[in-house]
């Protein structure tokens, strides 16, 4: 059993009953390190878990190359700034640029809304989830990916498993 959250009531819940506790920041990162530093601070230990144990959310949109990823990318852009704009809807296929979507304001706020987000080809990736893995010093984490393209979102995630057992055999 795991307390997902995105604010920082869910922090305080998971170390008060000794759970794991996961976060949403793969869209709601504002709270992020705060509900870490209250979830692992406040930790109780309960027959369930001896010491805090965290997830937090990451966007994942890898590809064979660079500029592939961050076309891809544009699909969640594109749903953020539709979400900010107060007209959600279903995922849209990728843009070739989002310059004459967005607005510079929106792409601001979809920056933020995003930014715990890994774009790019493997090894740029690669170093993108081990940074934030080392900033957040969270013990798992949960990919997501907001990528139209069922292939692409499948390539995605082929990409995220072999970064992932790259992790962690360094880390062994």
């Amino acid at each position: 059993l795991w307390i997902l959250g995105s604010s920082l009531f869910g922090a305080q819940l998971a170390a008060m009953l000794g759970l794991p506790f996961a976060f949403a920041s793969h869209f709601a990162p504002d709270a992020l390190m705060q509900a870490l530093e209250i979830y692992r601070s406040r930790f109780q230990p309960s027959a369930t878990l001896a010491a805090p144990h965290a997830m937090i959310g990451v966007g994942l949109f890898a590809a064979d190359s660079q500029a592939e990823a961050a076309r891809l990318f544009t699909s969640a852009q594109i749903q953020f700034t539709n979400l900010f704009r107060g007209a959600p809807g279903k995922l849209q296929p990728p843009r070739d640029s989002m310059d004459d979507y967005w607005t510079p304001g929106e792409a601001a706020g979809v920056n933020r809304a995003l930014q715990y987000s890994v774009v790019g080809d493997h090894d740029s990736a690669a170093a993108q989830l081990a940074d934030i893995i080392t900033h957040t010093g969270a013990d798992e984490v949960m990919l997501t990916a907001q990528i139209y393209d069922h292939q692409a979102r499948l390539r995605s995630f082929e990409i995220g498993a072999e970064i992932c057992r790259g992790l962690i055999k360094n880390a062994a």
